[in-house]
């Protein structure tokens, strides 16, 4: 990735401001894609789905990924900036929409200073990203700064259920049972309308519901 200097948020208020008005401005990069690949050293094969490329302009360069490996789930973030030293643990903040954020431990791998993976939260991490329309990741590196990226959801979930089974895992309950547009994203995109929007809406879906007398 190459390296840009971004103007960052400074609070997290903010970084709730930024992540709200990004969600309904989808840019043009914003599909998450499912790749096979073999490994040069075991010759191998995995899979991964990955992230679309960081929006210009709000963000630093991160992308992530979840990767089936060994019949292994791994969720791995590479930035372009320096994370911490080789082997190394680091704290990632994760916060789906406006949810509330999670905090988790990953670990660089032993021959990089920007890429980190984690197994032991892989699976929540995944399952959590197919619960909204963009993740906002915080990662603090060992030089006290803190990295963000907004990624949109919107194509996730076909390649990280393809992802789920290479490695032969089942969604959980609470997300195969999970609509696909829930009554709360409705509600979400209801309030970002105009009153004109809305009352537009309403006499659509009005004219849809029989009358009940």
């Amino acid at each position: 990735m190459n390296h840009r200097h971004f103007l960052k948020p400074r609070t997290l208020s903010q970084l709730i401001a930024l992540l709200l008005a990004c969600q309904s401005d989808v840019w043009a990069d914003n599909n998450w894609s499912y790749h096979q690949n073999s490994d040069s050293l075991t010759n191998q094969t995995y899979s991964f789905a990955q992230s679309p490329l960081p929006r210009p302009g709000l963000y630093d360069d991160m992308m992530l990924e979840i990767i089936c490996q060994e019949n292994k789930l791994k969720a791995v973030i590479e930035a372009d900036d320096l994370i911490t030293s080789q082997g190394n643990r680091f704290n990632v903040e994760y916060q789906i929409d406006k949810k509330t954020p999670v905090n988790i431990q990953m670990k660089t791998f032993t021959n990089s200073k920007r890429k980190g993976y984690t197994e032991e939260f892989s699976v929540r991490l995944a399952e959590d990203l197919l619960t909204g329309q963009a993740v906002l990741l915080r990662v603090n590196t060992m030089l006290r700064t803190i990295l963000t990226i907004s990624i949109p959801l919107y194509n996730a979930a076909e390649p990280i259920k393809k992802v789920f089974a290479d490695c032969g895992l089942n969604l959980s309950d609470k997300n195969a049972n999970k609509p696909d547009y829930s009554l709360s994203d409705f509600e979400q995109d209801f309030g970002k309308l105009s009153l004109e929007q809305q009352q537009e809406l309403l006499s659509k879906i009005k004219k849809l519901i029989p009358t009940i007398k």
